[in-house]
C-alpha cells in the first residue's frame, strides 16, 4: 500500500533557469503602504471650515449693506446738527449778601432748532445748566424733557437759582465789567439726547453745549441785552 502524497510546502519552490542555473528573477509584490481611514474629525474640520466662510461672507454682505444705506440716507435726507441759542436773561435777583455771596435768579430763554426731515431728538431729564462767571458758578438748573419732532423749532425757559461765595475779587471785576457794558458769561449745559429716525429711538449720546455770552448789566428786576455770544456743540457717547 503506498503512502499518502505529503501536503506542498506553504512556499513556491524556485526552478531553476536553464540557462545558468540561477533562480529565475520574480518580482516582489508591490508595497502598499496603510491608508489611514477617513474619520469623522475630517468631516468635522470641513463642516466648520465651510461655517466660518459662511458666517465671513454674511457679515461683508451686511456691512456692504449698511454702508449703502447709510450713503442712501446721508444723500436723500442731509442730516444736520441741530442748533441752540439763548435769546434772552431776566435777571430776577443778584443780590450780594452781607457775608460776601450772591444770590441769583435768572431766567434763560432757550431756542432749540432741528433742521432735519427725517431725525428727531429725545432729550432726557437727567441734565444740567449753569451759568459762570469767572469760573464761579452763579446758578444752576435743569432743562424740561421733550420730544422734539422733525424740522422743528422749540422754545423753552429755564429758572436757575444759586447763591455762591462771591469776594471782593469778583466784585470789583463785576464793578468794572458792568462800567464798560461787558460782563462775560458762560452757560454750560450738559443733555443726554437720543436720536429718533423714521420714529425708531436708536442710541442715546451726551450733548455738551458751551455757550460764552457778553451781557451789558445784571442789575435785578431787568432784562439784560446780549452783546456777543459764541457756542461750541460736543458728543459724547
Amino acid at each position: 500500500m503506498s503512502a499518502p502524497p505529503l501536503p506542498s510546502p506553504p512556499y513556491m519552490m524556485l526552478q531553476e533557469n536553464n540557462n545558468g542555473g540561477g533562480a529565475s528573477a520574480v518580482p516582489p509584490p508591490p508595497y502598499r503602504g496603510k491608508v489611514a481611514p477617513y474619520t469623522g474629525k475630517q468631516k468635522k474640520r470641513g463642516r466648520c471650515f465651510k461655517f466660518i466662510c459662511c458666517c465671513y461672507c454674511f457679515l461683508f454682505i451686511l456691512i456692504i449693506l449698511s454702508a449703502a444705506l447709510l450713503f442712501c440716507f446721508y444723500t436723500f435726507y442731509n442730516p444736520k446738527v441741530p442748533s441752540y441759542e439763548v435769546q434772552g436773561i431776566d435777571v430776577k435777583a443778584f443780590d450780594v449778601q452781607h457775608d460776601f455771596s450772591v444770590k441769583t435768579e435768572f431766567l434763560l430763554t432757550i431756542k432749540a432748532y432741528n433742521p432735519n426731515k427725517a431725525l428727531g431728538f429725545i432729550y432726557g431729564e437727567n441734565n444740567y445748566l449753569n451759568v459762570m462767571y469767572n469760573d464761579t458758578n452763579l446758578c444752576s438748573g435743569k432743562l424740561p424733557a421733550f420730544h422734539q419732532g422733525t424740522e422743528n423749532t422749540t422754545m423753552m425757559q429755564v429758572m436757575l437759582s444759586g447763591k455762591t461765595p462771591f469776594g471782593s475779587g469778583l466784585q470789583e471785576a463785576m464793578m468794572e465789567n458792568k462800567h464798560n457794558g461787558r460782563i462775560p458769561l458762560l452757560v454750560k449745559v450738559k443733555v443726554p439726547v437720543r436720536i429718533v429716525v423714521f420714529d425708531v429711538p436708536l442710541r442715546q449720546f451726551q450733548v455738551f453745549v458751551n455757550c460764552s455770552l457778553v451781557v451789558d448789566n445784571l442789575s435785578p428786576k431787568q432784562k439784560a441785552r446780549i452783546v456777543s455770544s459764541k457756542y461750541d456743540l460736543n458728543f459724547a457717547l
